[in-house]
């Protein structure tokens, strides 16, 4: 298996780069999830995007946000596989290209995320530290999680 990812601006993506992500989004977060939210929140032209390839086929992305549009830090959001590429590992690639790609394109940083609580071991495998109280975010615990 040959691994590999890009980030790009939002201005950036094709026509197709920006289905898939949209696509896959939908699939998972709205469909899987039985989540009905609103997903295009406007912070998808402020932010970077990481999609990730295994073997050139489109299996996962993240947004990664600069300072100030989600929280007063870095963050990084809608971390999500597709389906046909869960059990390889992909999240923890994933994640570390997403941190990499964070200090690439805002400097080195505390990054913050809003994460579904059922994920917090993962994410503090990443470093990630638990902040604060677990909230409701569209039927969904929720957590938020600070990497200094």
């Amino acid at each position: 298996m040959t691994f590999s990812y890009s980030i790009k601006s939002f201005d950036e993506l094709t026509n197709h780069e920006m289905y898939d992500m949209l696509r896959l989004r939908s699939e998972v977060f709205v469909v899987e999830q039985n989540c009905p939210y609103l997903d295009l929140d406007n912070k998808d032209q402020k932010s970077f995007h990481l999609l990730y390839y295994v073997d050139n086929q489109f299996a996962g992305c993240t947004r990664l946000l600069p300072k100030g549009v989600s929280y007063q830090e870095i963050s990084i959001g809608r971390v999500v596989i597709t389906p046909s590429h869960r059990g390889l590992g992909l999240g923890v690639k994933l994640m570390e290209a997403s941190i990499s790609g964070c200090e690439e394109k805002f400097g080195k940083g505390s990054i913050r995320i809003g994460a579904q609580y059922h994920l917090s071991k993962f994410y503090q495998s990443l470093g990630f530290v638990e902040q604060g109280e677990v909230y409701d975010e569209d039927g969904i615990p929720h957590i938020e999680m600070l990497r200094s």
